[in-house]
């Protein structure tokens, strides 16, 4: 359709029909919005398309100088302002947002002049969403409580603010990065800030399930711990076990997403494992809360979430991971394999984040790739033990018994995949 227009059209021409097609379109949007309104409400259909005429018209008569463009600007503005006054003489409250979108189509006219219409015509969809939107973007603003605004504020600040500023360089025998350590710690951040949300999101929301899933993408051992000192007040041995099961499931797809974004070769080597484990830990858990047990009492869900980012854990988590990556690579230097073996074990007792990361850091620069994938696995299983173990330790009796046995066997089955690594 373009073409054929093109055909009987000059290119100005069609520049100018567009200008006109946008404009129109927030001018339309604005004049239905003045028809609910009592009070004097600048623009419409008529006076949108007029000022992104204007902007095009001065756009082309300014060539290469930007003053007459800028000029034309501050006399639209100029215009705005007086509108604006005069709808504040009679209303109490007033927004600007008309006066606003005035600009935007101005410089929406200037930006078709210039052939950027990938951008004119998005900045004028988003404005017509905006425009839309209002009713709803203010009353999710109301919902949204200050903290959450703080935590979403810790979140850019680690990753849009000091990782760029981080060196990306190589320092020490050891070649560490600060730049790759930080990007580490966004990393985690992001995925534990996911499950934060969606937590908050669904709160007073779902089952005990739902928690479980939603914990083992957050921390797969503090929801076994949390779980396990819940299940000793509830008496619903099967239903805590078989979601202390899920948990875990949960977070072989998080250590998938984790060693998926800084090393794909190796990655793609444990995803058949990591989805295979993560099935069946789900499927098992799943099939196994759904036993009946002695008490049948619906469990509601106690919301559990807190805040992820503190940027003191944040350069904790950091200065760990760089301690772990010294080991680690001193361990694949000096003690060969089974060195290694016996790190990722006891790595299993802590955290295990920091040692798989280092693991998938390191892999194909100070070891070789099976050892990395060899050695994330064993540590995977190893906490899958001692989360058998802080079940036990935690829940009452039969939820104890039945988590420790549940989380053994599937350390075990995480062990299997090692006799198919090359």
């Amino acid at each position: 359709m373009f073409n054929e227009l093109a055909q009987f059209l000059p290119a100005e021409g069609l520049k100018i029909l567009l200008v006109l097609f946008l404009s129109f379109l927030i001018g339309i949007e604005r004049e239905e919005h003045k028809s609910h309104k009592a009070h004097y409400e600048f623009g419409g259909v008529r006076t949108f398309p007029i000022i992104g005429l204007l902007g095009y018209g001065l756009a082309l008569l300014s060539g290469d100088q930007l003053w007459p463009l800028a000029a034309g600007l501050a006399v639209v503005g100029s215009f705005l302002l007086i509108s604006y006054r005069h709808k504040l003489s009679g209303a109490e409250t007033a927004g600007l947002t008309t006066e606003f979108m005035g600009l935007t189509v101005y410089v929406v006219g200037a930006l078709i002049y210039q052939e950027y219409f990938w951008i004119a015509s998005t900045l004028v969809v988003i404005g017509m969403f905006l425009l839309e939107l209002k009713v709803a973007l203010e009353t999710l603003a109301q919902r949204i409580p200050s903290e959450e605004i703080f935590t979403f504020t810790k979140f850019l600040l680690l990753t849009a603010i000091i990782l760029p500023a981080v060196p990306n360089a190589e320092f020490t025998i050891f070649k560490l990065n600060p730049f790759k350590t930080w990007l580490v710690v966004a990393a985690v951040s992001t995925v534990s800030y996911a499950s934060y949300v969606l937590q908050k999101a669904t709160k007073q929301k779902g089952g005990i399930l739902l928690a479980a899933i939603l914990g083992g993408a957050y921390s797969s051992t503090v929801t076994t711990v949390v779980l396990a000192k819940r299940a000793a007040a509830e008496n619903r041995p099967h239903l805590f076990a078989g979601c202390i099961l899920v948990a875990s499931g949960v977070m072989y797809l998080r250590f998938a997403i984790l060693v998926g974004l800084f090393n794909r070769v190796l990655a793609l080597r444990l995803l058949p494992a990591f989805l295979s484990l993560a099935a069946l830990a789900l499927f098992c858990g799943w099939l196994w809360s759904r036993l009946p047990d002695a008490a049948s009492s619906e469990v509601k869900r106690q919301y559990q979430a807190k805040n992820p980012l503190e940027i003191r854990a944040a350069f904790l988590f950091a200065v760990i991971f760089l301690a772990v990556m010294i080991i680690t690579r001193l361990a694949v230097a000096y003690l060969g394999r089974s060195g290694v073996f016996t790190l990722a074990a006891l790595m299993g007792v802590t955290d295990v984040d920091p040692f798989i990361l280092s693991m998938t850091a390191s892999s194909g620069t100070a070891g070789p790739l099976g050892l990395a994938a060899a050695s994330i696995l064993i540590a995977a299983a190893s906490n899958n033990l001692v989360k058998g173990i802080y079940a036990f330790s935690f829940a009452d009796r039969p939820t104890g018994r039945q988590g420790l046995v549940a989380l053994t066997l599937l350390a075990v089955m995480g062990l299997v995949p090692l006799f198919f690594l090359a």
